[in-house]
């Protein structure tokens, strides 16, 4: 392992716990694992998705030293800029044909975005000058305790206010996830407050905290946003349900609920645009793009919108970005989180970072950089990384 390390500059202890290491150096580890084994083809599947601007660089410099030396490797991505820096050849992949086969020095993320999607596209949206308003969301002292007893949130401080965006960065596995659902009732609080609207909400349930006008787009779709065995009509009136017009004295008003659904489904260009069809059978693009159709249609005060242009296309985060600018400019208070770097800076008006449970910087928006969030995103080290979990880029041979 030490002489593989050396090899291609890939600087791993290698008697340093897994636990200890970053996720930049988990992916390291990977390459040597599949490396050690003789591959001569690696698959990397989205796997910058969780590492910081720093960490790309570096597994960037190490893929092309392993292409150098002869490795064959596909690089699987969403992100336009990735691409186009590190391959030599690009295959556009759209409704699972390929779309076209270009090379890299002879083409633009315009027209990679024209054959992802089959039209020209908006890549970064028109931001206006936010107005903000009162708070909406006061957030203050804010604790919570993990599954092993540990603190995975330590007094957080934080406001959101009408007409603005507050992003918040971070390696993901460093509270965000905990952060989301303590302000939406899906988890207890072991200190400190929060306020939607001058309302105390802390350690309520989920539908009274909805009920005071809090939408939320979580970050797994499948096990927190749909109920897959439903249909798409019942899945876009969920959280709702209870209420006029979908209900009344206890029983569904299932007309009702249809031309709701046939009308979300044509605003929102949902495949299939049947109603009727269970929400398992989509694809997960558009089992994304419901509960985005769901959770902006209802008029929330407050917007919690984790990852929420996780596993969509370029057209549909074009749709989703200026749906959450205009929600924003219509005097929602929106709370971002998102592991996209390029999401957070585009869309923030300010934005907070997450360290080991805690805010550990904050910056307005525009007026921060990629290298200084990066640096921030790990505690202020550079090179360093959080000790982040859940969904990680593969790597395989």
């Amino acid at each position: 392992m030490r002489q593989l390390s050396s090899e291609y500059g890939l600087s791993l202890d290698p008697d340093e716990l897994i636990e200890n290491l970053s996720v930049g150096l988990e992916q390291r580890v990977e390459i040597v694992k599949v490396l050690y084994r003789g591959a001569k083809l690696l698959i990397l599947d989205e796997p910058t998705g969780v590492l910081t601007p720093q960490e790309v660089r570096e597994l960037f410099v190490i893929l092309r030293a392993l292409r150098d030396a002869g490795r064959t490797i596909i690089f699987i991505t969403h992100k336009l800029e990735e691409v186009l820096e590190l391959a030599d050849r690009i295959t556009v992949m759209r409704d699972g044909r390929v779309a076209g086969v270009v090379s890299a020095a002879a083409t633009t993320k315009e027209e990679l975005a024209r054959m992802m999607v089959g039209r020209d596209v908006l890549l970064r949206v028109t931001k206006e000058e936010a107005k903000p308003g009162e708070p909406v969301l006061q957030v203050a002292g804010l604790s919570a305790v993990g599954r092993k007893g540990t603190h995975v949130l330590e007094g957080i401080d934080l406001e959101v206010r009408s007409g603005e965006v507050l992003g918040i960065a971070g390696v993901q596995g460093n509270g965000q996830t905990e952060l989301v659902e303590v302000i939406t009732g899906l988890r207890k609080a072991s200190a400190g407050s929060v306020t939607v609207s001058g309302r105390e909400t802390t350690n309520r349930s989920p539908r009274q905290v909805r009920d005071l006008g809090v939408a939320h787009i979580p970050e797994d779709r499948q096990a927190r946003g749909l109920v897959l065995g439903f249909t798409v009509a019942e899945n876009l009136v969920l959280g709702r349900h209870h209420r006029e017009p979908f209900s009344s004295r206890g029983l569904l008003s299932l007309d009702d609920i249809r031309v709701h659904a046939e009308r979300l489904i044509e605003e929102h260009d949902l495949r299939p645009r049947d109603p009727h069809v269970d929400a398992g059978h989509l694809s997960g693009g558009n089992q994304q793009k419901l509960i985005v159709a769901r959770e902006f249609d209802g008029g929330p005060i407050l917007l919690v919108a984790s990852q929420p242009t996780r596993g969509v296309d370029i057209g549909a985060i074009e749709f989703v970005h200026t749906s959450l600018l205009r929600m924003r400019d219509q005097g929602a208070a929106i709370l971002l989180i998102s592991a996209e770097l390029t999401e957070i800076m585009t869309l923030s008006d300010s934005i907070a970072v997450m360290y080991g449970g805690k805010i550990v910087a904050e910056f307005e928006g525009g007026a921060v950089g990629e290298e200084e969030l990066g640096v921030a995103m790990t505690g202020g080290r550079a090179g360093a990384g959080g000790g982040a979990s859940g969904e990680r880029g593969g790597v395989s041979a």
